[in-house]
C-alpha cells in the first residue's frame, strides 16, 4: 500500500499545522484543482479526490492522531535525518571556513600560486628511419622539424653504433619551451631500423637469402655470401634443400656486449628461366636416367 503524505497534498510543510492552517490550505488547494476550473485536465479530478481525503482525515482530531503516528514513521523520521545531515554539513562548512578561510579563496590562492611555479615544457617525439648497416656502424643524421614559430629547424643527431630497433635518442632542452622559468622539454627521436632486399634484422640475428643452382645443391660447392661490411665464403653441403638454413656465428648484429649474433642464410634453389639448348639436353638426359622422384622421397 502506497502511503500518501496528506500534509504535502495540502501544501503544508509538516504535521505541526493548526486546524485553521489545515482548513485554509484545503480551501486553497480545492480552489486551485477544482474540475470546473481545470476542465481539460483529467489529473485535477484525481488531485481533488486526494485533497478531500486529506482534509477529512486531518480535520478530525481522532483520525489525525492516528494518521500522525503513521506519518512520523514514514515521513517525519526521514525529514529529521535529512535536517541533521544538513546542519552537520553547515557546521562542518563553517568550521572549515573559520580554520582555513573560504574554499573559494583557498582555490584561488592555490591557482595564483601555481601560475608562478616553474613548469617544464612538454617533450616532442619524432622518429627517423635508418638502414641496418647505418644502425650497425652508427652515424650522424640530420632531421628537420617545424618549430613553434612555424619555421623549420634542423637537428643533427648522432646514432650510436649497434643501437636497437625502437630505441630513442634524447636531445635535452630541444622540446617545447618551459613556463615561468622552467626547463625546456626534450626532443625524443625513435630509431626505426629498416629491413631491405639484402638483410632482415631479427633481434641480434641477421637473415639473408642464399640462392643456389640445382647442380650446386646436388654436388655441394663453396659459394660467396655478403655480410655487413664484407664478403665471406660458405661451403654448401651435398644434397642441401630449399628452406634449409645455414647459420654463420659472429656475423650478425651487435649484441651490446662486444659480440655479434648470427648470420642466417635461407637456402633457395633456383632454376634457370631461359635454359640453353645444351642445358635442356642435359636435363632431358638426367630426366631419362634418374630414378629420383621427390614426391616419393619421404626418408
Amino acid at each position: 500500500m502506497i502511503f500518501k503524505d496528506y500534509y504535502k497534498i495540502l501544501g503544508l510543510k509538516d504535521n505541526k499545522a493548526t486546524p485553521e492552517e489545515i482548513k485554509t490550505a484545503y480551501r486553497e488547494q480545492a480552489k486551485k484543482y477544482h474540475p470546473d476550473i481545470n476542465v481539460k485536465n483529467n489529473f485535477s479530478e484525481e488531485r481533488i479526490k486526494d485533497i478531500n481525503e486529506a482534509y477529512r482525515t486531518l480535520s478530525n482530531s481522532v483520525t489525525k492522531r492516528k494518521y500522525d503516528r503513521m506519518w512520523n514513521s514514514n515521513i517525519g523520521k526521514k525529514n529529521k535525518v535529512n535536517e541533521i545531515k544538513r546542519q552537520e554539513g553547515t557546521i562542518s562548512s563553517n568550521l572549515f571556513s573559520m580554520l582555513f578561510g573560504k574554499q573559494e579563496n583557498v582555490t584561488k590562492n592555490k591557482e595564483e600560486k601555481n601560475k608562478n611555479v616553474p613548469t617544464k615544457g612538454e617533450n616532442i617525439e619524432t622518429q627517423v628511419d635508418v638502414s641496418i648497416e647505418e644502425a650497425y656502424y652508427g652515424q650522424e643524421k640530420k632531421i628537420s622539424l617545424r618549430a613553434q614559430n612555424g619555421k623549420m629547424k634542423t637537428f643533427t643527431i648522432k646514432i650510436p653504433a649497434g643501437i636497437r630497433n625502437g630505441e630513442k635518442i634524447r636531445l635535452i632542452g630541444q622540446g617545447k619551451k618551459g613556463e615561468n622559468g622552467g626547463k625546456n622539454g626534450d626532443l625524443l627521436i625513435k630509431i626505426n631500423i629498416q629491413n631491405d632486399k639484402k638483410f632482415e634484422l631479427r633481434g641480434i640475428d641477421i637473415y639473408t637469402n642464399l640462392f643456389i643452382a640445382p647442380w650446386e645443391a646436388v654436388l655441394g660447392k663453396k659459394v660467396s655470401i655478403e655480410t655487413i661490411g664484407e664478403t665471406i665464403f660458405l661451403h654448401i653441403p651435398q644434397g642441401i634443400e630449399s628452406g634449409e638454413k645455414v647459420k654463420i656465428p659472429g656475423k650478425g648484429y651487435k649484441d651490446g656486449k662486444g659480440g655479434r649474433g648470427e648470420l642466417i642464410a635461407d637456402v633457395k634453389i633456383m632454376v634457370p628461366k631461359k635454359p640453353t639448348e645444351e642445358e635442356i639436353g642435359i636435363f632431358e638426359k638426367l630426366n631419362n636416367i634418374s630414378k629420383f622422384n621427390p614426391r616419393n622421397n619421404f626418408e
